[in-house]
């Protein structure tokens, strides 16, 4: 018997990946992680004083704002004007993470049983999430024509009446696209006619791989009522600094509304700590080089798997406009846990599946572009030569 309640998931045991990677590292085997997506372990140049500012005296003292500090909105605020977006800081509420973001949302905008939107393939986080809340995740297929694309149509049929909102992530974990103007613009027709909030997840914004400039944000329309989501884990690099964010955009009406309730469920938590928060403005300002670091990293061996494929026809890389990933269309000789198994027991390489972010069909493999180069072009070599049947061992 468990006591663990419905929200939570009742089989836990590991999947074939996982069990294979807790054994690999048990028996001191050496893997190259081409899963990678924690910056600060991924070698870059970190200033040694990053994190000076959280020792500012001015922490001690504690005044709780529910949307935390002015000071602290103020900086979000310009972090949004220098992507060329423009919020106030009434708008803003500081959380401790992206996840506690979309917890504040769905407490905010869902009763029990209502429904969101949301993006597949993507993240495997939102089913976990929404489940923790009580609110239905269902999905919407991003289509792929040589790159990835919203179908409005298809997202307007699947909204009734308990929808309450539409998610997009841009750009887009793994897949790495990233919602058109032209996307935003149906999008924000078709939640301002049926009523349902759009919430962007943007903490990629900054990370653009096909030299355009920085991602369209939910907030640059004004017909619906939107939230945009970003923090630290990924605009400068400190998942472990713990601040992210939710700005408010919209029908004023809407808005005012909507911050009225957001700020009862965040004055109940306080989850953003003091330090961090009077650190934001110079760990916003500082951080711009790791920011600078990544952008070089992921530009860079996107360049080196781009090379890479080309030297190999039967492997197809779906070029991401953003974000920390890349995908591989590979031959399906083998299932994609086949796949994934034989390059981790006999190649030493982990990677992701298609089927890990719900891909419609076989075969992809996802790698993560942040891995130091000494590591990443010889594991590439490794996955392409396996995936074409072409390595030494057999699938």
């Amino acid at each position: 018997m468990s006591i663990r309640s419905s929200r939570l998931p009742r089989d836990l045991t590991p999947n074939p990946l996982a069990a294979a990677v807790a054994r690999a590292r048990a028996e001191g085997r050496p893997v190259a992680d081409l899963t990678l997506s924690n910056p600060t372990r991924a070698g870059l140049p970190y200033p040694l004083d990053l994190l000076a500012p959280l020792a500012d005296p001015a922490g001690l003292t504690y005044e709780p704002e529910p949307f935390g500090l002015v000071s602290a909105r103020a900086v979000v605020v310009a972090d949004f004007a220098r992507r060329g977006v423009a919020v106030t800081p009434d708008r803003v509420c500081l959380t401790a993470s992206t996840s506690e973001a979309y917890g504040l949302l769905f407490k905010l905008l869902c009763d029990p049983g209502d429904r969101v939107l949301v993006p597949q393939p993507s993240y495997p986080l939102f089913e976990h999430l929404t489940a923790l809340e009580c609110v239905q995740a269902v999905p919407y297929a991003l289509d792929l024509h040589g790159d990835w694309r919203l179908d409005v149509a298809a997202i307007a049929r699947n909204v009734d009446e308990r929808t309450r909102a539409v998610l997009v992530v841009s750009p887009n974990n793994p897949t790495g696209s990233v919602v058109q103007s032209s996307e935003l613009e149906e999008l924000a027709d078709l939640c301002a006619s049926r009523g349902v909030a759009l919430v962007g997840d943007e903490v990629f914004a900054d990370y653009r791989l096909d030299g355009g400039g920085p991602a369209v944000s939910v907030l640059q329309q004004s017909r619906a009522l939107a939230f945009a989501l970003g923090g630290l884990s990924k605009s400068v690099g400190l998942p472990q600094v713990k601040v992210a964010w939710i700005a408010v955009h919209g029908p004023d009406a809407l808005v005012a509304d909507a911050l009225t309730g957001l700020e009862i469920v965040a004055d109940t938590f306080l989850s953003v700590s003091t330090p961090a928060q009077v650190a934001l403005p110079r760990l916003l300002m500082h951080g711009a080089v790791v920011r600078d670091a990544i952008r070089e990293r992921t530009a860079r061996n996107l360049s080196a798997l781009t090379a890479a494929v080309a030297a190999v026809p039967a492997v197809t890389l779906l070029p991401p406009a953003g974000g920390w990933c890349a995908v591989l269309q590979v031959p399906s000789l083998v299932s994609e846990e086949a796949l994934v198994l034989a390059l981790l027991e006999q190649d030493g390489v982990l990677v992701q599946p298609g089927y890990f972010f719900d891909f419609p069909r076989e075969a992809f493999v996802v790698v993560s572009l942040l891995v130091e180069p000494r590591v990443f072009d010889p594991a590439i070599a490794r996955v392409l030569a396996r995936a074409t049947g072409s390595s030494g061992g057999h699938a």
